[in-house]
């Protein structure tokens, strides 16, 4: 077992992960995990720049991360960026932040890289389950990007499109810096419109049709679960491998979407974070259903971060 570090940062949020792993067996213990959203995306599908503000946000949450880095003594640090940053024009300032807090130089990956690491850790714990079939399709909704996989043991194809909670929300739901509330059916035509293009620009690539069995990741499916149970608070143990119906999710994608901002915060397993953009990443899961014909979603709680960590443990040392 190697002790690791593995840092997410995507467009809506920042994830820490420290654990004793090991890859040939694929057993990875958990010491600390957790997120802080910190909006790194603000503004950059308009600008094209990570805000100043964004940054320093980003950079406090790295400050904090450091300090249990350090607690727990990993050997061993991975710092992996994506949507927004790949996208920045700004983002060598966004680097050397990191690097003088961390120690580490971020890896602003690929989509392919990206939709690699969410397969890993996603499918790693449901390759022996009897009653779950190959091929795995994982849809990874993220705040800026949406990353598509299928594969068996392996990834056989993967896509990355500019699709995710916060890009739809910013693009189509935000006037004068006000989100609508609740939006217009026009606003979710809109939202739809640009889904529909992102899945038929990752059909060209992943078979997504040929899936048995579909695997969601990331924070608006996890909290969509969270809702479908009625849970009184988030708790990743309930939601991890639980299953939401198509059913169920047409059903609460149609509730957020017609709430306001309001009667969103009242749901008690709700990140405050993501009352605002939740509703842009529902419709993107319902869409992904009805195109694949999911009967339900497979909900996983390991993710991109998981695969993160495996990867750090296998690399030979520095």
């Amino acid at each position: 077992m190697t002790r690791v570090a593995a840092i997410d940062c995507g467009t809506n949020s920042i994830r820490l992960l420290v654990a004793d792993a090991d890859p040939e067996t694929g057993e990875l213990v958990d010491l600390d995990r957790r997120m802080t959203i910190v909006r790194l995306g603000q503004g950059v599908d308009k600008t094209g720049r990570l805000a100043p503000e964004a940054l320093e946000r980003t950079f406090a949450a790295c400050r904090e991360y450091a300090a249990v880095i350090k607690e727990h003594g990993a050997r061993r640090v991975r710092f992996v960026a994506t949507s927004a940053s790949r996208d920045a024009e700004n983002r060598g300032e966004f680097v050397r932040g990191v690097l003088d807090i961390l120690g580490v130089e971020p890896e602003v990956i690929s989509g392919d890289q990206e939709a690699e690491f969410s397969f890993t850790g996603a499918t790693r714990e449901l390759a022996g389950r009897d009653d779950l079939h190959r091929p795995f399709l994982v849809v990874d909704i993220g705040g800026g990007s949406t990353e598509f996989v299928v594969g068996e043991d392996h990834v056989r194809a993967a896509r990355s499109v500019d699709v995710g909670c916060v890009r739809m929300t910013e693009r189509h739901l935000v006037r004068d810096g006000v989100v609508s509330d609740p939006p217009s059916e026009e606003q979710i035509a809109a939202i739809r419109a640009d889904i529909e293009a992102a899945l038929d620009l990752a059909e060209q690539t992943v078979p997504l049709r040929e899936a048995r069995t579909l695997v969601g990741l990331a924070g608006s499916v996890t909290t969509i679960s969270a809702i479908a149970q009625n849970l009184p608070e988030y708790d990743s143990e309930a939601i991890h491998h639980s299953r939401v119906s198509h059913d169920r999710v047409r059903e609460i994608t149609d509730w957020l979407l017609r709430s306001t901002h309001a009667e969103r915060a009242t749901v008690p397993s709700m990140h405050p974070g993501r009352v605002d953009v939740i509703g842009a990443g529902a419709l993107v899961l319902l869409a992904i259903m009805e195109r694949t014909g999911a009967e339900e979603v497979v909900v996983s709680e390991h993710d991109i971060l998981d695969g993160i960590a495996f990867h750090a443990a296998s690399e030979s040392p520095s």
